[in-house]
């Protein structure tokens, strides 16, 4: 019944999760874009800015009548984000041997989640507050 319960509120950010999650483990093909150094932290930053600012965003919709209080997008839509993707790096690590559960990626996933965090508080929970 839970679940049914995110599904519901949360359609969007779970499918990126499930996208993430996707990106995360498969086997990418190579090509001209491996050149480009460190290419692959702007994807980690921007997947990342992705998932915590489609949770913010949903998140402030689905309250914005009952007013749930602030703390609990910051632990969904912030600490959560982070904690998934350190373990996502460790299990890279851990159960693949084409992925290397670089630190330097846990560091561009949590700065994507820190600019969507920042832009969800400044940028869309006023513009939120503003249409309810």
């Amino acid at each position: 019944m839970r679940m049914l319960h995110y599904l519901k509120r949360y359609p969007i950010s779970l499918l990126i999760i499930l996208t993430v999650i996707y990106l995360s483990f498969f086997h990418p093909p190579r090509t001209e874009l491996d050149t480009i150094r460190n290419f692959d932290k702007l994807v980690h930053i921007g997947m990342y800015l992705g998932m915590s600012g489609m949770l913010w965003l949903e998140f402030l919709l689905a309250h914005r009548r009952n007013a749930a209080p602030i703390w609990h997008v910051f632990i969904g839509a912030m600490i959560c984000p982070i904690l998934f993707s350190g373990m996502v790096e460790i299990l890279q690590s851990t159960l693949t041997t084409y992925r290397s559960g670089d630190w330097l990626d846990f560091a561009a996933n949590s700065l994507g989640v820190c600019i969507a965090s920042l832009i969800g508080y400044f940028v869309l929970r006023p513009w939120v507050l503003r249409k309810a």
